[in-house]
This record gives structure tokens, C-alpha cells and sequence, in this order.
């Protein structure tokens, strides 16, 4: 099964937010609209501006776990090698 690490933020240099899914597009969704209470709804964290897909759901768990550690200037770096402005980047997950 395939998993996905990805990386939400509020804005440009905001609040960050890493997570791991099966599934990133019904995960956004969830995440843009509240679904349940938590980090994101709290802080307003639903701009997807970073994600990787792994053949393995336990690869993707691992990434997430290594990245949740980082210091937060490594993030930001990480972000802006794949996404130097910040975009929305949810438009890419129609070609998942």
C-alpha cells in the first residue's frame, strides 16, 4: 500500500504541520474542512506545500517520523527546494 508524508502550513514561514496518509486526497479534504478537532483546525494549517508518495506505507511512517524531528530550518529548506513559493501545491494530487 501506498503512503504519502506531507507538510501543511498556515502561510509562508507559518505554523507547519507533518503528517502520513494512505490516502492525501481524502486527508486534505479532511484537513480543509475540520473534519475532526485537532493541530490543523486549531491553527488554521490547510495550504498543502510539500509531499512525497513512497510504495510503502511503513516507508512513509519513517519519513515522517525522521522529518517530525528536524530542526525547523530544515523544513523550510525542504519545502523550498520543492515549492520556492509557497503555492498550494493540492492541484498535483488530481494526477495521484
Amino acid at each position: 500500500m501506498k503512503g504519502y508524508v506531507y507538510i501543511l502550513a498556515s502561510k509562508r514561514n507559518g505554523t507547519l504541520y507533518t503528517g502520513v496518509t494512505s490516502d492525501l486526497p481524502r486527508r486534505l479534504y479532511e484537513h480543509q474542512n475540520n473534519v475532526t478537532p485537532g493541530f490543523t483546525s486549531t491553527y488554521g494549517v490547510k495550504t498543502l506545500v510539500w509531499f512525497e508518495e513512497f510504495d510503502l506505507v511503513t516507508d512513509a511512517i519513517a519519513r515522517e517520523k525522521a522529518i517530525k524531528n528536524w530542526p525547523r530550518k530544515w523544513k523550510l529548506d525542504l519545502i523550498e527546494t520543492m515549492n520556492p513559493d509557497w503555492e498550494d501545491i493540492a492541484h498535483y494530487l488530481l494526477l495521484l
